[in-house]
């Protein structure tokens, strides 16, 4: 299983249909009835939604507003200073709310124009296959849950910011969308859970973790940096290494600490023609291929 699974809170669907998602004990809403309780209705909304049915919408509260308001502010501050050139042009253009938590809906109305992809929501974990599978539909499926108000800048799961201010405002370039179309085609033409899970640790690498040397800095583009108040500070205070696939399919990571290595690109374009022609032409024997090249290329 992809290591980044075991951030996603489990959920479970009881003999009565009731939906409980399971939070840690670590977890900053675990001891709060209220916030759980809120947590199950959001998850059962996903979980009841059936493909080619209106996204469900779901009615925030204002302390839920507020936590959205404070992160996007925050976020979009050090997006400024820690960004690359394309995920800040990508984020102007689609637009997204620093007022209201956007609804599936509003998110897929804004990036389709730009990129065709679409949003569709997760209750918590999506299995590998069909998570990484449909961008090759320009689909992603996102939660729809807010963070516990008692840490606005922290969570330890993937939320709705994650999700959106993250990979929304990644997806929003057409170059970085065209490389999670080709993760998607990649899934299709792989049988065995090893290259899955390759090509998995790579995205991580990239798409989640990715930085690029521009004017003489070290930017950011992966989602989880974007959407990380603490870690888009601290980025490039971790060793820096040049892209490598049998590297960053391959390296050991840990998902609760800030990631030790990160892989720096010296442009988009090396992104596109390393990481992107990688997906491009991945299948099952792949993972073997790139580890008898000494580059990794």
């Amino acid at each position: 299983m992809f290591t980044e699974a075991q951030l996603y809170s489990p959920v479970t669907t009881g003999a009565d249909g009731d939906v409980t998602v399971h939070l840690s004990d670590e977890h900053p809403g675990v001891h709060d009835p209220a916030y759980r309780t809120r947590r199950n209705t959001i998850a059962a909304l996903a979980m009841a939604y059936r493909p080619g049915e209106p996204l469900p919408r779901v009615d925030y509260t204002a302390e839920e507003q507020e936590v959205w308001r404070i992160v996007s502010a925050e976020l979009a501050r050090k997006r400024r200073r820690y960004a690359c050139a394309e995920v800040l042009a990508a984020a102007e253009h689609l637009g997204l709310p620093a007022d209201h938590i956007p609804q599936l809906g509003e998110v897929s109305e804004k990036l389709f124009p730009l990129t065709g992809f679409r949003y569709v929501p997760a209750a918590g974990l999506v299995p590998l296959r069909q998570f990484f599978g449909s961008f090759a539909d320009r689909i992603f499926h996102s939660t729809q849950y807010i963070r516990h108000h008692s840490a606005p800048l922290y969570t330890p799961e993937p939320d709705a910011v994650h999700e959106i201010l993250g990979h929304a405002n990644q997806l929003a370039s057409p170059r970085f969308a065209a490389i999670y179309n080709e993760v998607g085609a990649a899934v299709a033409r792989l049988e065995t859970d090893t290259a899955l899970k390759f090509l998995a640790d790579v995205f991580w690498f990239s798409m989640e973790f990715g930085v690029v040397r521009e004017h003489g800095e070290v930017r950011c583009y992966g989602a989880g940096l974007l959407s990380s108040f603490g870690e888009i500070e601290e980025f490039r205070g971790a060793e820096l290494r040049p892209l490598n696939i049998a590297e960053m399919g391959t390296v050991d990571y840990d998902i609760t600490h800030y990631q030790p290595v990160l892989y720096c690109a010296d442009s988009i374009a090396e992104i596109e023609d390393m990481v992107g022609g990688f997906f491009a032409g991945m299948d099952d024997e792949s993972p073997l291929r790139v580890a008898s090249q000494p580059t990794g290329k």
